[in-house]
């Protein structure tokens, strides 16, 4: 049976691991798992940096799937990737694994005060964006679509936790594609 996990990459929180995993269950209308949490691949803290390579926690994340679905995985840790300064998540396009670093969502990585509604709508934004890479949607040029690209936290708070029409369309399509594999 095709279906998607949700699994933790280190401590996270089971608030957080929860609102993931129900944001997934509701979006991408599958059967959704939560798997038992996924050590932190060692030797992926870049001291130089004081942050997490995205790649070596991906990897991890695809070396954890059970082979017969899609793993969407959520981490506190602050994730880069050599060209950019820093992510908000990084997925296999159309692959297995799909990840969101919940470090940059929350305001007080801002300096600001703590603001859970903000922190809610960032991440279940930012796991519709991962898991929508994962199957192999690719950025929407719609600046309100959950797969618009953002690569600043102004540019995530423009778009909204939700797809757009076209996307929904295609991500249905996907959907469908992926559902087929198990006949």
């Amino acid at each position: 049976m095709s279906r998607l996990y949700v699994a933790a990459v280190g401590d996270v929180s089971q608030a957080n691991l929860a609102l993931a995993l129900e944001c997934v269950e509701q979006e991408f209308q599958l059967p959704v798992v939560g798997l038992p949490a996924i050590a932190e691949p060692p030797g992926a803290f870049d001291e130089r940096r004081a942050q997490y390579r995205a790649v070596d926690f991906l990897l991890a994340v695809v070396r954890s799937s059970p082979g017969d679905g899609k793993v969407v995985a959520l981490t506190e840790r602050d994730i880069f990737i050599p060209m950019l300064t820093f992510l908000f998540g990084q997925a296999q396009l159309g692959g297995v694994a799909a990840l969101v670093s919940a470090a940059r969502l929350r305001q007080e990585f801002y300096g600001l005060p703590a603001d859970a509604a903000v922190f809610r709508r960032r991440l279940r934004t930012e796991v519709l964006h991962e898991g929508g890479h994962a199957f192999g949607l690719i950025h929407c040029p719609d600046r309100s679509c959950a797969m618009s690209l953002a690569t600043s936290i102004q540019q995530l708070d423009l778009k909204q936790d939700a797809f757009c029409a076209g996307c929904r369309r295609a991500l249905a399509e996907r959907i469908r594609e992926f559902r087929g594999n198990e006949i």
